[in-house]
């Protein structure tokens, strides 16, 4: 539950706090004092976006701070999650600054704006006029009769399995479309790998070929400089071999001379031997340039695939070629194996389609089940409240495709007049039959959720008289199970609550103040009193606020 409330600098708001209590609860005063300012700031610390038009005095921030009693709802594992200090009471706080700046903290941490929402929704329900206006919408209808039933773990399972569900229904959607794109390219990859599949992608076979060519390309100037190099070396009339073997001879003669001499013989014997072994191998490579047309013409032939494939797909090597050939027949194999993964992504969605048909008959049911029950009690409520004659229905129908919810539509029908035929809400209810209706909704939901706090923004809209005060006795029954909060201009209403905080606006110059007190008994007397009167206090409407009181 709240415990207490602190704002700072917040539009009318110079400085307040307020203490809460347990049990009934209720906020008045003049329509524009500010009734409606506490709960934008409450709704900060609840993780509400913020707006820099809130800060009253633009020099300071503006800072909210609340404090919330734990003892009554589990959150020890919420804490221990988020790395948050957990004990009885949790202090939530938000500072806005002058730049629009925003700061959240729980315990004193920092924390992120989701976090602190994600918190606030666990310990205060708002309830406010423009949910009123919710209750004629189907999905949020559905979400009503669901909280009734209080079963997240069916309806989480379900959700689970349909994110599943989706996720692979998308997966297949795409594997699809891949498929058919695939599938059009099909014939082009082919023709592609024939062309590659043509030519030896081997980086030493290319190589090759260049060099036979080469060597081919140049056989006849190749085989005339072998002929002048054979002549010079040993063919000649004067040849190196022989000039070489006559200085061998004279070196031997002088070696007997001189020690370095003989050295220098032995060297030119093996330059001797050398060349006569070069002059064979010489002999030997004539024989291997002998010009063979068909044979250049063939390497020729090869080499201009090669160099046509480089050409054609913009590359510089025949490594690169075998790699976008690798390229090919991948995407050749991925459209052989494509209709295979197709069929396994069929089975998996039949297979999940199955298993969501199963949870959806089973929320069906449920709902189905519930409804009745739902229906029951909210007439029993509105009975309550006056509305002896009114009917009310809440009816499931299945609808023909799965959604985050289900397959099932709910509708609320209802008539308030003796005879009358249930129709849509949104098309039958008045604002007052709506405001009774949304108490009714609200007091059967929250006897199943048991959050901490519970707040009214002006739920007696539309009703007054006997219809208000019994309006405040359903209210003062909730707050057996919660903390109870309502803003109201009813003084029947205001009469229940166990206690009265009194808003006012005071004017000073040119700036706006709001505060807000805790009455006393004398107090509630004259708001109540003030409440029943058209202008002024009067005996008559302090005897009926006393009357209301006892």
């Amino acid at each position: 539950m709240i415990k207490s409330l602190s704002i700072q600098n917040y539009a009318l708001i110079d400085k307040i706090e307020i203490e809460f209590h347990h049990g009934f609860s209720v906020i008045t005063g003049e329509t524009g004092a500010g009734k409606s300012i506490l709960l934008g700031a409450l709704g900060l610390i609840l993780g509400n976006r913020a707006e820099l038009s809130i800060i009253k005095d633009k020099s300071k921030k503006c800072v909210v701070e609340g404090e919330f009693l734990l003892d009554k709802i589990d959150l020890e594992l919420f804490f221990t999650e988020n790395d948050l200090d957990y004990g009885r009471l949790a202090i939530l706080r938000r500072e806005i600054n002058s730049s629009g700046k925003s700061r959240a903290f729980i315990n004193d941490s920092p924390v992120n704006l989701n976090l602190l929402k994600e918190l606030g929704e666990q310990l205060v329900n708002v309830h406010s006029q423009h949910q009123t206006l919710k209750l004629g919408k189907f999905e949020f209808q559905l979400n009503v009769l669901d909280a009734f039933i209080n079963n997240p773990v069916l309806l989480e399972e379900y959700q689970h399995m349909y994110g599943t569900f989706r996720k692979a229904e998308k997966q297949l959607h795409n594997l699809i479309l891949q498929n058919e794109q695939l599938k059009t390219d099909e014939d082009y990859i082919r023709f592609q790998l024939s062309e590659f599949e043509s030519v030896n992608l081997d980086k030493q076979a290319f190589e090759y070929l260049a060099d036979r060519e080469q060597l081919l390309s140049h056989s006849e100037e190749i085989a005339s400089g072998i002929m002048q190099c054979k002549e010079l070396l040993d063919e000649g009339d004067t040849n190196a071999v022989q000039l070489v073997r006559e200085v061998v001879h004279m070196m031997n003669k002088l070696s007997g001379y001189h020690t370095p001499i003989k050295s220098l013989a032995e060297r030119l014997a093996s330059l001797e031997i050398e060349l006569n072994d070069i002059s064979s191998e010489i002999s030997a490579l004539s024989s291997e340039v002998e010009f063979n047309p068909g044979e250049l013409e063939e390497i020729k032939s090869k080499l201009d695939m090669y160099y046509h494939l480089q050409q054609k797909h913009h590359t510089q090597s025949v490594d690169e070629l075998k790699e976008l050939k690798d390229k090919f027949s991948n995407q050749l194999t991925s459209i052989e194996s494509f209709e295979d993964e197709i069929q396994k992504l069929r089975k998996k969605v039949s297979k999940y389609a199955k298993q969501l048909t199963d949870l959806t008959q089973q929320l069906h049911a449920e709902r189905v089940h519930y409804a009745g029950i739902f229906s029951t009690e909210v007439k029993s409520i509105l009975e309550q409240l006056g509305m002896k004659n009114a009917r009310f229905f809440a009816e499931v129908s299945n609808l023909d495709e799965f959604n985050y919810s289900g397959s099932d539509k709910v509708e609320f029908l209802f008539t308030a007049n003796k005879g009358g035929t249930p129709e849509q809400i949104a098309k039958v209810a008045s604002g007052g039959e709506l405001s009774r209706l949304m108490l009714a909704v609200k007091s059967l939901i929250n006897q199943r959720n048991v959050l901490p706090t519970v707040i009214f923004d002006e739920i007696d809209a539309g009703v007054s008289g006997e219809i208000a005060g019994k309006v405040g006795t359903i209210l003062k029954n909730m707050s057996e199970n919660h903390q109870v909060l309502a803003i109201t201009h009813l003084p029947q209403i205001a009469s229940k609550a166990g206690h009265h905080y009194h808003v006012v606006k005071t004017e000073e110059a040119e700036t706006a103040h709001t505060k807000i007190d805790l009455l006393d008994d004398e107090g509630r007397v004259e708001a109540i009193a003030r409440m029943l009167s058209d202008e002024k206090v009067t005996e008559t409407t302090v005897k009926a606020a006393q009357e209301l009181l006892e």
